[in-house]
């Protein structure tokens, strides 16, 4: 994995995950060099001038676009306050959970994202998902050109990213230019819904899922026989759960294992693996509703996935990479050989040497993307041919 800042992964995680989402160099340079000798600190320390340093790179591409925008180049505009949105999100992520006016900073994103949808990509838009007595909010991108209900992934998020983060990842892109909606949500205990609504992460995932497949069957363009799944990191678990329980999926992909995220923690607790975020034990508790680290840690052993995949009765792939610092790959096995009634069971493993080994396939995303982007496409043609495709070998 590229490292900016030499030894230190957590920081690294965050400058890659950025250049593989749109991010350009030159820009993430300018806001990053200010900023090595901070990151020498350790990844905790120095998030409050990673946040200042990024964030003076997003207020000039703010005022570049909004020239670009009174110039009449609306396009140019978009794409400038897209980027300045995809800046400000990341350095957002890496500050403690009552880091001061993080609101305001995420606002300051959702604006941005609003902004870009309006000027430079038409094919998105905000919607909000009914959700108990509140909304899920997510982002919603529709193919063009196609005849019919066309078939609709679900895209759930993990324990730190947002769905700024898996739009930026340009998923939704590629599936649109395969016929293919997509609906990227924030879950409780994840962006919008966590800090603007205080919903927090659960071990049930399938309510979050049947809110989702309610919504999308209530629009007449998607396909309700094809609405699909797929969660990246700790969307690694909820997703897989979802599909074991909520029986309107028609397929599944844990765009990372994490088979045992309960035993993760506990590795963490002794220091084994690394971390995906600054102020870790913080910014987690924050996400599941504790103030105990003790509680925590005993109800984080729920989140697991032996005994539930076993219910997974659809395709199911399982992408991981086998230098995942952070979710050891030996999870993925174990969700690959428990998943016996899907149909259609894969297990891809990426390799340093071809890209996309670290942790999502951060390293190389659109290389791992572009994988699942197919592997979903090629599946929902087979199921609209209604065929019932054998169990695959685990490998490519």
């Amino acid at each position: 994995m590229f490292e900016y800042f030499p030894g230190n992964y957590v920081w690294n995680l965050g400058v890659v995950a950025t250049l593989n989402s749109g991010g350009y160099i030159d820009e993430i340079d300018r806001a990053c060099r200010p900023i090595r000798d901070a990151a020498t600190r350790g990844e905790d320390a120095g998030t409050e001038e990673f946040l200042a340093s990024w964030t003076a790179v997003v207020d000039d591409l703010v005022d570049t676009a909004d020239r670009n925008l009174a110039a009449g180049h609306a396009r140019t505009a978009g794409r400038t306050y897209a980027r300045a949105a995809n800046y400000l999100v990341n350095a957002e992520r890496m500050q403690s959970a009552d880091a001061p006016d993080r609101n305001a900073i995420y606002r300051r994103v959702l604006d941005l994202m609003e902004r870009s949808f309006e000027l430079a990509d038409p094919l998105t838009r905000k919607v909000t998902i009914p959700f108990r007595d509140t909304t899920l909010p997510a982002y919603f991108t529709r193919p063009t050109n196609v005849d019919g209900p066309t078939p609709c992934m679900i895209m759930w998020n993990g324990l730190d990213s947002t769905k700024e983060h898996m739009y930026f990842s340009g998923f939704c892109h590629e599936l649109a230019r395969r016929g293919i909606a997509t609906l990227m949500v924030d879950c409780p205990g994840s962006g919008e819904a966590l800090r603007l609504q205080g919903l927090t992460a659960q071990i049930a995932t399938e309510e979050w899922a049947a809110a989702c497949v309610d919504y999308l069957e209530t629009i007449d363009t998607i396909d309700h026989d094809r609405i699909g799944l797929v969660g990246w990191s700790l969307g690694g678990y909820y997703a897989p759960r979802a599909a074991a329980f909520e029986k309107r999926l028609a397929l599944c992909v844990a765009w990372g294992a994490n088979h045992d995220w309960g035993k993760v923690q506990r590795r963490r607790v002794d220091r084994e693996g690394e971390r995906p975020v600054p102020h870790y034990w913080e910014h987690v508790m924050w996400v599941w509703g504790e103030s105990d680290l003790d509680e925590f840690l005993a109800r984080a052993d729920a989140v697991n996935l032996d005994g539930v995949v076993e219910n997974i009765t659809v395709p199911f792939l399982i992408a991981h990479g086998e230098n995942d610092r952070q979710i050891p790959v030996e999870y993925a096995h174990r969700s690959y050989e428990q998943a016996t009634a899907s149909p259609k069971r894969q297990l891809r493993i990426f390799t340093a040497e071809e890209g996309g080994a670290e942790h999502v396939g951060l390293d190389h995303l659109p290389h791992v993307s572009d994988f699942v982007a197919d592997w979903v496409a090629d599946t929902f043609t087979e199921l609209a041919a209604h065929p019932q495709p054998a169990t695959t070998v685990a490998g490519r």
